[in-house]
């Protein structure tokens, strides 16, 4: 079967033809012109994978390999039905919510003692085995519980039959290619094949495969098998969060009847019409703040292509989404209950 286009081909189709969400070029300058001062900060720098989340591993490790692996896959679907009733998950004394709530639970199962980074152990859990790992803190439970279990034990035998049980292996595979290793990661393991249709068209997003190779450079520091001289062919992971970022800065609109939509609280389904064209456009839009960030740059004398990228621009937009909340309360996320966001 053909491959599908790559996210970014794909969100340049799906921004060219959008009809309820527009991505605003003179709204991607400005916001490219407002982070110029921030790409030297630890906020939008690789080291800041790490200083900034106190959850992430510390070392670059095939250990730490192997918690990235196990959290990506499990990386989706975190949002709350309302404001006050969370998963939380309680870990050092600070209760986390949404993906840091998953961090925590992992972590918290490590000091218990269970090895639930190792594939051997993941690839044959029970139910009640995930939920016991995975168990909130409140009355909440984190949602999508049992395609959590169903997705473990897939990739984690997955892990044991082709890599040895270890996706470090994998990433070694990869020979130091973002790309190859995405392809590696798409091709091996069903639950991060993120595709739709769109104009019958297929199109490709993979969100959480991105993530993955993403968080490898991360935790590995950008060196030696975490080196990816391509890492900036990736683009920002099309989430719920970043598109209700990019909104509330004016970067991207979307239609009136959609907006109601989203008030409203309708969740859409993977693949709705609505929903790819938020994701597509979401890329676009932060491919051009790059592009215009870099040329910002470039004006002044200096080439930033080895500290501006796509992935970059999507964890420093994520801290954002999580520190400014309270002023973006009036924009409404993207409801979707599935597996690849």
């Amino acid at each position: 079967m053909e491959a599908p286009p790559t996210p970014l081909e794909s969100a340049r189709f799906i921004a060219g033809r959008s009809r309820d969400v527009s991505v605003s070029e003179e709204g991607a300058r400005r916001v490219a012109e407002a982070l110029f001062d921030k790409v030297p900060s630890a906020a939008f720098s690789l080291a800041g994978w790490k200083q900034l989340h106190e959850l992430n591993p510390r070392a670059a490790s095939e250990e730490a390999v192997s918690w990235v692996f196990l959290v990506d896959t499990l990386n989706f679907s975190f949002w709350a039905e309302r404001d006050d009733q969370k998963c939380l998950v309680k870990y050092k004394g600070t209760a986390y919510s949404g993906y840091w709530a998953l961090c925590a639970a992992v972590n918290r199962a490590l000091d218990e003692g269970i090895p639930i980074t190792s594939a051997s152990y993941y690839a044959t859990m029970t139910l009640d085995q995930v939920r016991h790992v995975l168990r909130s803190d409140t009355e909440v439970p984190m949602p999508l519980i049992e395609e959590r279990h169903r997705v473990l034990n897939e990739s984690g035998t997955v892990l044991l039959e082709k890599f040895g049980g270890s996706f470090l292996t994998c990433v070694k595979m990869s020979e130091n290619s973002a790309q190859k290793l995405l392809r590696l990661v798409v091709e091996n393991f069903p639950s991060y094949r993120d595709e739709a249709v769109f104009e019958e068209k297929k199109v490709s997003f993979y969100k959480r495969a991105q993530i993955l190779v993403a968080d490898t450079w991360s935790v590995l520091e950008g060196k030696g098998d975490g080196f990816f001289g391509d890492i900036s062919s990736l683009t920002i992971f099309a989430d719920y969060r970043i598109p209700q970022v990019l909104v509330h800065l004016k970067a991207m609109k979307y239609s009136e009847e959609l907006m109601k939509k989203l008030r409203e609280g309708t969740i859409f389904q993977s693949g709705d019409k609505e929903e790819v064209e938020i994701r597509g456009c979401s890329i676009w839009c932060c491919a051009l703040i790059c592009k215009h960030l870099l040329e910002l740059y470039e004006k002044k004398g200096q080439d930033m292509r080895d500290q501006i990228n796509a992935v970059l621009l999507d964890y420093y937009l994520w801290d954002y989404a999580r520190d400014h909340r309270e002023e973006m309360k009036d924009i409404p996320f993207h409801r979707v209950r599935c597996e690849v966001l």
